[in-house]
């Protein structure tokens, strides 16, 4: 059995994507070990003990600087023995240390089409620039921001009417949807990170990941 650590700030529902997953063997011979929170208060946290999931609440007000925070964290995390980190909604930038600590078994799903619009605020972002199109990545996290290699991304649609809940709703979904599959690849030892690419089946993926448009 393999063991998932996943790491929250907020409402979790991609982390409940997981659980669902792991229970329905979508994601095969695995569970989630742990949930661990920057927040106190995160509703995902309540989701992980509803599911007798192990839960973990670390407050980076109580240390003096990221590096202190980030080795603290990387001890409780390393104490679920995990062989994936998935980080779902995860407010927080990770020193290059933690990042390097877990390279190439750390996943983060980022709600655009990596390349475009790293960082916050995305939905607004595209609807602003009038964009068709836009979607969501699954990638493997490097000291990058959001620049780790792509593995899947899904596209929705952007209506001419649509705020940026119609948008964050639509691209949600599609999240709940690939994120499970990606973090089965990895655990089935399909996929793997190798000289910063994204690796599937023995193939080096193309930069926006698994069956990308030619």
């Amino acid at each position: 059995m393999k063991n998932i650590v996943v790491l929250i700030s907020g409402n979790g529902s991609n982390l409940q994507a997981i659980i669902d997953a792991c229970q329905a063997g979508i994601i095969n011979n695995a569970r989630v070990a742990a949930v661990i929170s920057n927040k106190a208060d995160a509703y995902g946290l309540e989701r992980a003990r509803e599911a007798d999931i192990e839960t973990v609440s670390l407050a980076a007000s109580d240390y003096n600087d990221r590096e202190s925070y980030d080795q603290a964290l990387a001890e409780q995390i390393d104490s679920f023995n995990p062989d994936l980190i998935i980080l779902a909604g995860f407010m927080r930038i990770l020193s290059d240390n933690f990042v390097r600590h877990y390279l190439g078994r750390m996943l983060n799903v980022h709600p655009s089409l990596l390349p475009k619009y790293t960082g916050l605020h995305t939905h607004q972002r595209a609807i602003d620039a009038g964009d068709k199109e836009h979607g969501t990545s699954v990638h493997f996290v490097t000291e990058e921001l959001d620049g780790g290699p792509v593995i899947l991304q899904a596209k929705v649609p952007i209506f001419e009417d649509d705020s940026v809940e119609d948008v964050t709703a639509r691209v949600q979904q599609q999240e709940h949807r690939i994120y499970p599959l990606v973090a089965n690849w990895f655990l089935q030892g399909r996929l793997s990170m190798n000289n910063d690419n994204a690796t599937f089946d023995g193939k080096i993926l193309p930069g926006q990941g698994y069956a990308a448009e030619d």
